[in-house]
């Protein structure tokens, strides 16, 4: 999932659609979910395998007691079983292990897709904590130069200790403020680590990260591709990544159903043998009387069919399970058709009302703010503003800042969630 607007970055900058196809390519939790999609494949081929025959070779017959029988052949015996596939097992498995294949992509497609999301909202977090840093760090540089400023009026004489000591306590204040601001930046960094299943710098050699997330969308305002919602509605029932799931997974009970039935058919075993006895040769006594029976050699060939009796076919428990699990899965796929076009839904008024805050902060209350912070700190410079205006002043506009660089966070990631609940991607 590659947002349009982060189709661009500059030389020597890692930008979202770097950053994302980097943890494509190298999430550990991603290459874990593949896995099963080889895992499945495999299935394939264990489901293609036929019963095995079985040899069986040994001694038929051999008297013990010699004097009972003198000089009487022993017969030996090889034969092989082979058992007979009824109802088309073996395609049914075969159907199965293959809709199991397609019901696991589509398991690591909606894995892969929320892994981007959440890459996404971290990438766009650490944007918005490095620029609220720098604003902080502006803000203390202005105030210091408030400082000492007043340094040299309170030596002049034209202000009061107090005020001076109220301005070196508020750009401490501020200094605290930058600190826990700088330590949130390096937090925000690191949790980019988290999703490339490396660190951050050994898979960008320590390139900083492109944050002019906006800038597309400035550029093509008026071009808008969410604006529609039955088409995104559309797309969605289309191409959502749990729905195909969810059929995915329908599909996969309806072949395990043919699987359980096929399997209640019962499988016979022809078994075909040869018996050997070798020759028997003739025994006389002193008298010249035979005492044995001799026999010449002799082979027989022997063919039976064995077929179980199906008494265990008398109840239908594993019919009943796959045809549960298919009515549960059918269930869930309306479930999800029905969430999925609500979630679209919200998505899309979350998305065009972030847009519009974020509309209303750029042409209206940031440039106010900005404006209005200047005229103080110049009134204040000319003594016609007091200390505690500049300050007020001040909180002002970097709390109406804070504010526009939350909103455009939360635009960024209402734009992301509304692509990920259309399975939108960028051409």
């Amino acid at each position: 999932m590659t947002p349009a607007w982060a189709q661009s970055s500059q030389n020597g900058t890692v930008n979202l659609q770097h950053y994302l196809r980097a943890v494509e390519n190298n999430s550990l939790d991603l290459q874990a979910q593949q896995e099963l999609v080889s895992s499945a494949k495999a299935g394939i081929s264990i489901a293609g395998v036929r019963p095995d025959p079985q040899f069986t070779a040994g001694i038929d017959s051999k008297e013990l007691y010699g004097p009972n029988k003198p000089n009487t052949a022993t017969t030996t015996t090889a034969g092989i079983a082979i058992t007979v596939e009824t109802a088309n097992k073996r395609q049914a498995r075969i159907n199965a292990a293959e809709s199991n294949v397609r019901l696991s992509e589509a398991t690591v497609s909606a894995f892969k897709r929320q892994l981007m999301a959440d890459a996404a909202t971290s990438f766009i977090e650490a944007c918005r904590s490095s620029a609220s840093l720098t604003r902080k760090e502006t803000s203390l540089n202005a105030l210091r130069d408030i400082v000492r400023m007043n340094e040299t009026r309170l030596k002049a004489g034209d202000i009061g200790k107090l005020e001076m000591v109220q301005s070196k306590v508020e750009a401490d204040r501020f200094a605290a403020e930058v600190n826990i601001a700088r330590a949130d930046t390096q937090n925000a960094l690191a949790v980019l680590s988290n999703f490339l299943g490396k660190k951050y710098d050994d898979a960008f050699s320590g390139q900083k990260i492109n944050c002019d997330i906006f800038q597309a969308e400035k550029q093509n305002s008026q071009a808008d591709p969410f604006d529609d919602i039955n088409k995104l509605i559309q797309q969605a029932l289309e191409k959502r990544e749990d729905i195909q799931l969810a059929r995915s997974s329908t599909e996969n009970a309806r072949d395990n159903i043919e699987l359980a039935r096929a399997n209640r058919w019962i499988d016979p075993v022809i078994n075909l043998g040869v018996k050997n006895t070798p020759k028997v040769n003739a025994i006389q006594n002193a008298s010249g009387m035979v005492t044995n029976s001799p026999a010449e050699r002799s082979n027989m060939l022997g063919l039976t069919i064995t077929v179980p009796i199906p008494f265990s076919r008398t109840q239908s428990g594993e019919l009943t399970q796959a045809q549960s699990a298919l009515t549960q899965a059918s269930l869930q796929l309306r479930s999800v058709l029905l969430k999925a076009e609500i979630d679209v839904r919200n998505t899309y008024m979350q998305y065009q009302a972030a847009r519009q805050n974020l509309s209303n902060y750029k042409e209206y209350v940031l440039d106010d703010s900005e404006r209005l912070l200047q005229g103080v700190r110049t009134s204040y410079r000319k003594g016609s503003a007091s200390m505690l205006e500049l300050l007020n002043a001040q909180r002002n506009a970097d709390e109406i800042f804070l504010a526009y660089l939350q909103a455009e966070a939360n635009a960024a990631n209402a734009k992301i969630k509304l692509q990920q609940s259309i399975a939108y991607s960028a051409p």
